[in-house]
């Protein structure tokens, strides 16, 4: 707990038990002076700690009057002490969140090559925890206070608005940003980012959400890179499930997310080596275990199953595949991560 809200609990916490200690004092005074009754003793506490000015139960003595006097003249100081104490709280504690976002954004205007996740619905969530499993630095943009909270609370860093909002973008680092993913379930609000994102920061890669089959081709025309429909992948992971029940159920097992678990991996052919070689002579399967399955040429050009004698391009990847525990020794002995 940040140590100012504790400070100031301390206080609300001492100013409830002088108020308590003091109904006790009132009621217990009432009781054996004048003789009421509980209830009677309590009315005429509450009545006299609260200065609201209604009738005594019965008239009071002198000595009656004496010690009402001593409980207004108390009442007034701790209720006074109560209200300012409650009053600096609630005023630190709108510092407090205005302290902790300018924290926020100060971590966030050092960031550089990030990527930024429009919205923290189900599908920006599931990018979030990806992009933790590898330790990628990400800026959420959420608008809802209530998803911001769990954001907040789980330590993620992220700006409060809408993303469809240039400033916003901008505060986001959209304009230093290697990367952007529109999540949010509106296609009209992704295209909006998609063309504002493409404005601000000509060289992004841009990934955008699609919920219907007819926002595709517009996405792509405002400035996408890549477009994903989320229910059309569903759809056919499941047919696939009845037609080639074996080999999804091998894919399903290739995970690409976790410390321990990863067991392929794409890799950037200028940190395996400074010299252009060929896949044979890196020859990462007895240094490592693991086994070249694809080649991204420069030009972004898929080549499945690589030939060994293929020669590497300095700007090229490879996708590996290995166990885990493979994964883990290629990036240890050529220190990717």
């Amino acid at each position: 707990m940040n140590p100012l809200i504790k400070f100031f609990r301390t206080k609300i916490y001492t100013a409830v038990f002088l108020l308590i200690i003091l109904l006790i004092i009132g009621v217990i005074g009432f009781k054996s002076m004048s003789g009421y009754t509980w209830i009677d003793a309590l009315y005429m506490t509450v009545i006299t700690i609260t200065t609201v000015g209604f009738q005594e139960v019965h008239p009071l003595d002198d000595t009656t009057k004496i010690f009402t006097i001593f409980l207004i003249l108390t009442s007034v100081f701790i209720l006074g002490y109560a209200l300012s104490v409650i009053t600096e709280y609630i005023l630190s504690k709108n510092d407090l969140e205005e302290l902790k976002q300018k924290r926020m954004q100060k971590k966030i205007d050092n960031f550089k090559n990030h990527i930024i996740i429009c919205g923290f619905g189900r599908n920006g969530r599931q990018a979030a925890i990806k992009l933790l499993a590898y330790k990628k630095p990400f800026v959420i943009i959420e608008k809802d206070k209530e998803l911001v909270d769990k954001i907040e609370s789980e330590l993620m860093p992220f700006v409060l608005g809408n993303a469809s909002e240039d400033d916003v973008l901008l505060q986001a680092g959209v304009d230093r940003a290697s990367c952007l993913i529109s999540a949010l379930p509106n296609d009209a609000d992704n295209l909006f980012i998609v063309l504002s994102t493409r404005q601000i920061n000509k060289s992004i890669n841009i990934i955008s959400r699609a919920s219907q089959e007819t926002s595709y081709n517009k996405l792509k025309l405002a400035g996408a890179n890549n477009v994903i429909l989320p229910d059309k992948i569903g759809g056919d992971h499941m047919a696939s499930l009845v037609v080639v029940p074996g080999l999804m159920e091998f894919v399903d097992n290739l995970s690409i997310v976790g410390k321990s678990n990863i067991n392929i991996e794409e890799v950037a052919v200028k940190k395996l080596t400074d010299d252009i070689k060929t896949i044979k002579d890196l020859d990462l399967r007895k240094k490592t275990g693991c086994n070249v399955i694809g080649y991204k040429d420069e030009n972004g050009e898929y080549i499945v199953n690589p030939e060994a004698e293929m020669k590497l391009a300095p700007q090229s990847k490879l996708i590996v595949l290995g166990r885990p525990e493979q994964i883990n020794k290629l990036n240890t002995v050529y220190n990717i991560k």
